[in-house]
């Protein structure tokens, strides 16, 4: 069955990829060949693709300069838009190196096609263009943004080495790995949804509610996509079945299943000790302890109260605007559900 897009996502897109490409195209060849496959522009033998990702914290960028009254210049909203866009990509280059995935998007990753050290410095070349397109707007704001970006940028590290270092780690809690969800994945859903209004001049409260606003979404999506990483279909994820436990990490179904002091929670902890890799059989019951300790119906749980909250710090402004935010928020979480 086809999804229907919100058309903010569409706009998006439509906006946003110019600018993507003309930023991409100042790099030298080599490094922009490892961007343009990444992005789904090109394919690994430089052959034309109409790829391209879901320009989800583009739409969030733009919505959020709606907010602002006047509303900013188009132009300043879509560098803003851009330059998260470009920081995203940048994460995920680093992310499929160090955690060694070889499908993003349904095609193999760019660390598999052009090696290792290409894609680290593709990712380091669009963390520089970000800043580049960003300071290049025209809004007496942008160095404000730039720093918003740059702090997130930061945060959103440290989620990664966290996220790193709980792979070595047997006594990861809860609340540390909320904490990585937030460092890792919100942060920049935040950003980008308090960082166009920011760039367009809104007033403090403003930004501050869609940061909240993006904050709460950004941990409902990511715990939506911990669900995914253990029972999420191949066909929408990009990633094989059990894929998170197949890794062993510690996302938050896993790591509730770990602390809930249940029989269930134990056994997984005994399958997540063993040295040998898993097998197929082990990883099932594996994803059976996660349920059986109730950490799938608790993360199901925080993830609708997490998107309720969203909702609820949704600062008031134009209807249409509110509208198609709200809408962005339940298509990005509910659509994987």
């Amino acid at each position: 069955m086809t999804t229907v897009l919100p058309p903010a996502l569409l706009t998006a897109r439509e906006s946003v990829d110019p600018v993507l490409r003309r930023a991409v195209a100042q790099l030298d060849p080599d490094t922009r060949r490892v961007c343009e496959y990444h992005f789904g522009w090109r394919g690994a033998d430089g052959s034309p693709e109409g790829g391209g990702g879901k320009a989800l914290r583009p739409a969030m960028v733009l919505l959020s300069a709606q907010s602002a009254r006047p509303p900013g210049a188009p132009d300043q909203a879509v560098a803003a838009a851009a330059a998260v866009e470009l920081v995203h990509n940048f994460s995920l280059l680093h992310d499929d190196v160090m955690d060694g995935d070889t499908s993003r998007r349904h095609r193999a990753t760019a660390w598999t096609v052009f090696g290792r050290p290409a894609a680290l410095l593709a990712g380091d070349a669009l963390l520089s263009l970000a800043t580049e397109v960003l300071l290049g707007s025209t809004s007496p704001h942008a160095a404000a943004a730039a720093r918003s970006l740059s702090v997130t940028t930061r945060v959103l590290i440290a989620g990664q080495a966290a996220d790193l270092d709980f792979e070595h780690r047997h006594d990861v809690t809860l609340d540390e790995c909320l904490r990585m969800a937030h460092d890792k994945t919100a942060a920049l859903l935040a950003c980008a949804a308090s960082i166009g209004a920011l760039i367009a001049g809104a007033p403090q409260d403003v930004v501050f509610g869609l940061h909240t606003f993006g904050t709460e979404l950004g941990m409902a999506f990511q715990l939506v996509d911990d669900l995914l990483g253990l029972w999420g279909d191949p066909e929408v994820t990009g990633k094989p079945v059990l894929s998170d436990l197949r890794a062993r990490k510690k996302t938050v179904p896993v790591v509730h299943a770990l602390n809930s002091g249940t029989t269930a929670g134990e056994r997984l902890r005994e399958l997540y000790a063993r040295p040998e890799p898993l097998t197929e059989q082990q990883l099932r019951e594996a994803a059976e302890m996660v349920h059986r300790a109730g950490s799938a119906d608790w993360t199901r749980r925080e993830c609708q109260r997490r998107l309720t909250a969203a909702a609820d710090h949704l600062p008031r402004g134009p209807q249409d605007v509110t509208d198609a935010l709200t809408e962005l928020a339940t298509f990005i979480v509910r659509r994987k559900l």
